[in-house]
């Protein structure tokens, strides 16, 4: 069964009538309506028709000939030759995707027409995760889709991967709305993959930055991107700056490279500071050895005269991972001030109802009122005399 020319398909072939260009793949080509629109175009160079039934790529190779025409089939990306060079990269790629949730039952046939997953964007997401491998810097992505898939969600997978987009069209049928987005590559990701990253995706969003991972030279990195959606602005170029010294002092994630509004450091494998006590494989002598390292970390910021904020809450500002060894994150509000306070906010922490159940269970009882009276000494006199006395609290 293969699926027939409707209102999807004449929607998203006004586009493609309009915008195709050079090197053109055609998602998902069914009948093979937009692949043979795209050679229409002077403008096209050549086009891919890439669908995943043998069926669909049988009929096209019969009824679209010519020989910048040709027919593969594949599970999305998945049997499409990786691009070697510049040249090989794709400046149009069509999708018009299977897009309404999958209904029990549903025949493999009928599904992989229509449905686009449990909830409807699923293969909208699997495609994003690949697009970028084959487009080109400039290139664009043709993509339809429906309310009933989730315009919302949608939008959020296209961010997730750092690509723009704009809606081109859309049309009201019956019970839902379709569109018609242009997506285009980010200028972030444009400088990351300049740098040699590939596999970019977003793994996580902070109060003023976004994470992502990537590979460069097969090792995973992670990047920070400045959010531009908050007034708040350069904490990222301020975590550059306060990063470069605090790596010198084996503080922080390793800067790896830098621009305006991003940076990229080591991937930091391990969990994160409670996760990590909380191990089945961890014994008390580990989480004393790690708490001290931290707040040796805490001395040495201390006496360079930085402040790190939210050392009384650091629950996902620590990440511990091979040897016991405690990696800090975000510095974002890092500044230089007469007199910081990192020592004694994670002495707050450390007795505070955040870390103490996860202490007990390896038997560490830190007194509250000692802990608080040589954290006010030291706060006084920042010697090391005195914040040797906080360690010794550790046992």
């Amino acid at each position: 069964m293969i699926y027939e020319p409707a209102e999807d398909s004449f929607l998203i072939q006004k586009e493609v009538k309009r915008l195709a260009r050079g090197r053109v793949i055609d998602m998902g080509t069914g009948s093979g309506i937009l692949a043979e629109t795209a050679l229409k175009s002077k403008r096209v160079r050549s086009v891919l028709g890439v669908d995943i039934k043998k069926e669909a790529v049988e009929r096209c190779r019969q009824n679209i000939k010519g020989r910048k025409a040709n027919f593969i089939v594949s599970d999305l990306f998945s049997k499409v030759p990786k691009p070697r060079t510049k040249a090989q990269l794709f400046d149009t790629i069509i999708f018009n995707p299977p897009y309404l949730p999958e209904q029990e039952g549903e025949l493999w046939e009928l599904k992989t027409n229509i449905a686009g997953g449990k909830h409807g964007y699923e293969i909208i997401g699997r495609f994003l995760e690949g697009v970028n491998d084959y487009l080109a810097p400039d290139g664009i992505v043709l993509l339809l889709f429906s309310t009933i898939t989730g315009k919302m969600k949608v939008d959020a997978l296209i961010s997730q991967h750092m690509m723009d987009y704009e809606q081109l069209n859309k049309l009201n049928i019956s019970f839902e709305q379709l569109y018609v987005y242009r997506l285009k590559k980010g200028r972030f990701r444009k400088l990351l993959e300049a740098k040699g990253l590939t596999r970019i995706a977003q793994l996580g969003k902070g109060h003023r930055g976004l994470i992502f991972t990537g590979m460069l030279d097969r090792k995973k990195v992670t990047v920070k991107v400045q959010r531009q959606d908050i007034d708040a602005k350069g904490t990222v170029d301020n975590e550059v700056r306060q990063l470069k010294r605090l790596n010198r002092h084996g503080i922080g994630p390793k800067l790896l490279f830098y621009g305006k509004d991003y940076f990229a450091y080591d991937y930091i494998c391990g969990d994160f500071i409670r996760q990590y006590f909380d191990r089945a494989d961890v014994r008390k002598k580990d989480v004393v050895d790690v708490l001290k390292k931290v707040f040796e970390q805490m001395y040495v910021m201390d006496h360079l005269g930085l402040n790190k904020e939210e050392m009384h809450h650091p629950v996902k500002h620590i990440i511990v991972g091979k040897g016991n060894r405690p990696v800090m994150l975000d510095f974002e509000r890092c500044r230089r001030r007469a007199k910081p306070h990192n020592v004694t906010q994670f002495a707050q922490f450390v007795i505070s109802g955040k870390l103490l159940p996860h202490l007990r269970r390896h038997n560490i009882n830190v007194n509250m009122l000692d802990m608080l009276n040589r954290a006010r000494k030291y706060s006084e006199r920042r010697t090391r005399e005195n914040f040797d006395a906080i360690l010794r609290l550790l046992g």
